[in-house]
């Protein structure tokens, strides 16, 4: 038991999420710097911050007299879940959207197209500060399944709440972690 295990996690300054092509070099450590060229930073983030949900499905294995002797992983799911603050980013609306259903820029007008388009597999990173030390998640293969109803209120931000799911990559790996020591 020892007490500087016990972290918290706020983003990191300058980007906390990032997506790219899935076949963008992706980072393999917690400190080396996102490449701007492969990967976009989505900007604000809520103060719900990131909830990880890891699933997995079992199917139980019962012995002849009907008792539970080992269970089977039938099915493994992880889900990341963000609320997008910057509704007037174009990168945050394609990703919502679709890279294909948002053009434009704030200042010449952005269009956005709302239809039954599938979203595109993306790459995601995501950096953390923790107590004494920087996370990073890495997302090689993932896409965006979901976004949660968008509330228009005075005194509230527009946000995307937006689920991504990631699938395994060439290795079998949904995501990574990396985590060192803060310098």
């Amino acid at each position: 038991m020892d007490k500087k295990y016990v972290t918290t996690g706020k983003p990191a300054v300058g980007g906390a999420v990032w997506v790219g092509d899935v076949d963008a070099t992706l980072p393999t450590d917690a400190t080396t710097a996102v490449s701007t060229s492969d990967f976009t930073d989505l900007g604000y983030c809520s103060e719900d911050g990131l909830k990880e949900q890891g699933e997995i499905t079992t199917e139980d294995i019962k012995e002849w007299g009907g008792q539970i002797v080992d269970s089977s992983e039938t099915e493994k799911t992880d889900k990341y879940q963000l609320t997008f603050i910057e509704a007037n980013n174009p990168d945050v609306l394609k990703l919502v959207h679709g890279d294909t259903n948002v053009t434009g820029t704030l200042a010449t007008g952005i269009t956005v197209t709302v239809n039954a388009k599938e979203h595109e597999l993306k790459a995601f990173i995501v950096d953390m500060v923790m107590k004494g030390a920087v996370k990073r998640v890495v997302l090689p293969c993932a896409k965006v399944t979901a976004v949660a109803e968008v509330v228009y209120k005075k005194g509230q931000a527009v946000g995307y709440q937006t689920t991504i799911t990631a699938y395994p990559d060439a290795s079998g790996n949904t995501h990574y972690e990396y985590i060192k020591a803060a310098a």
